[in-house]
């Protein structure tokens, strides 16, 4: 965040050290090891195998195939696995010492610090599995878990945990990817001007906030499964005098009204899903839209886009980092995916996008109308520059 807030619990000079190591260690996982396992792969794997088999590796299995035996993919695996639990580990132990002052000062900023928005639980609605039998990124007890009344665990150690897991790249709020595809949305399409806007999946509205920025006037919704992270989020989004409506609520079966939305958004969410939710998913978006509303998903792009190192690289996490339905996401036409759902190929819009809060407006406005490039730095934390990727569609006014 850019100030300090009753939400933020103090680490001790140790936890604080540790995160920042951790930080610093990520950082360095997925810059310059992973450099060297690409130069690995270049300069000896992928040469090899051309020699056998007279062609290069077709796709990111193959190359997976190619490179799980070598001592660069073993060394770069076990490091950023490691990390990985680490990041929890290195916030976890300050939001334990000080979970009571936090649970209350949230609870205070929902009641007494109310701008306009709402929070909204359901203490009946059934957590899905892919939430509850996997530790999502290694998380310790997912994202879904509570310790308290009004338990806000989740969202504090989310919120600080993305701090270190991103080392920067999400910039000083965590809100770069919506800042991204917010501003994307408002400079190429001037004409949309949302009254309602839906974020999906939202966990403590990082990427929901810039919504509220980019479209002042409009009524935010923001939607999750978990209510920890929800309770966290509402808080959130009081300190910075934001007005949003969050609920807790399954994505597949939205309890909102056909026709009652200009936007519904997500960001990093579909990955996530199993392909039978997705398709819920898009198809309860086309529902909830009104005819010329907008579907915009921030995601990683598709393995048919991407080079075959590239989707070996990104595809990761599908195998390392208890993401399950990852790489089958990316294996997807999305094209077709939203065709599905019910839009048509020709309202069918994608985008890969540099990033909002390190640039200034004009020069990302210029970015965007550029082509699109999918290679190394797309969908991929990079410090040297990244594209985040989007993709929806526009539904038709006869629908």
């Amino acid at each position: 965040m850019n100030a300090k807030t009753p939400l933020e619990p103090t680490p001790t000079r140790d936890e604080a050290a540790r995160k920042a190591f951790v930080s610093t260690l990520r950082r360095h996982v997925l810059t310059d090891i992973a450099a060297r396992m690409r130069q690995n792969y270049d300069e000896v794997a992928r040469p090899g195998f051309e020699a056998r088999e007279g062609r290069a590796p077709g796709d990111g299995p193959e190359v997976h195939k190619l490179m799980k035996p070598t001592r660069e993919f073993r060394f770069y695996s076990a490091v950023r696995s490691n990390a990985q639990e680490m990041v929890f580990a290195s916030v976890i132990p300050t939001v334990e010492r000080e979970l009571d002052n936090i649970n209350s000062a949230a609870k205070e900023l929902r009641e007494e610090t109310a701008v306009g928005g709402s929070l909204t639980l359901d203490p009946d609605l059934e957590i899905p599995r892919n939430v509850t039998d996997v530790d999502v990124h290694r998380a310790p007890g997912s994202y879904h878990s509570e310790y308290a009344d009004d338990d806000v665990a989740a969202g504090a150690v989310y919120d600080r945990a993305i701090d270190v897991f991103a080392f920067g790249q999400f910039g000083a709020n965590h809100d770069d990817v919506g800042q991204t595809m917010a501003n994307y949305i408002r400079l190429k399409y001037p004409d949309l001007r949302p009254g309602r806007i839906l974020d999906c999946g939202c966990t403590v509205g990082h990427n929901t906030l810039p919504w509220v920025e980019a479209y002042p006037d409009a009524e935010v919704h923001a939607i999750d499964v978990a209510p920890g992270v929800l309770r966290f989020g509402s808080a959130r989004a009081n300190t910075q005098g934001r007005a949003v409506h969050f609920k807790q609520m399954n994505a597949t079966a939205l309890d909102y009204p056909d026709a009652s939305f200009d936007v519904v958004y997500s960001s990093m969410f579909l990955h996530e899903l199993p392909l039978k939710d997705i398709r819920g998913y898009l198809a309860e978006a086309f529902r909830v839209l009104k005819p010329g509303g907008l579907l915009w998903n921030m995601e990683l792009p598709p393995n048919s886009a991407m080079g075959a190192y590239e989707s070996f690289y990104l595809d990761w996490d599908s195998y390392y980092n208890s993401e399950p339905f990852y790489k089958g996401f990316r294996d997807q036409d999305y094209r077709e995916l939203v065709r599905t759902a019910g839009f048509t190929d020709a309202d069918f819009i994608e985008a890969t996008i540099p990033r909002y809060t390190f640039m200034s407006e004009a020069d990302f406005k210029a970015a965007i109308d550029k082509p699109m490039t999918f290679d190394s730095q797309t969908g991929r934390m990079d410090p040297k520059g990244t594209r985040w990727y989007g993709f929806g569609a526009f539904k038709s006014t006869s629908a």
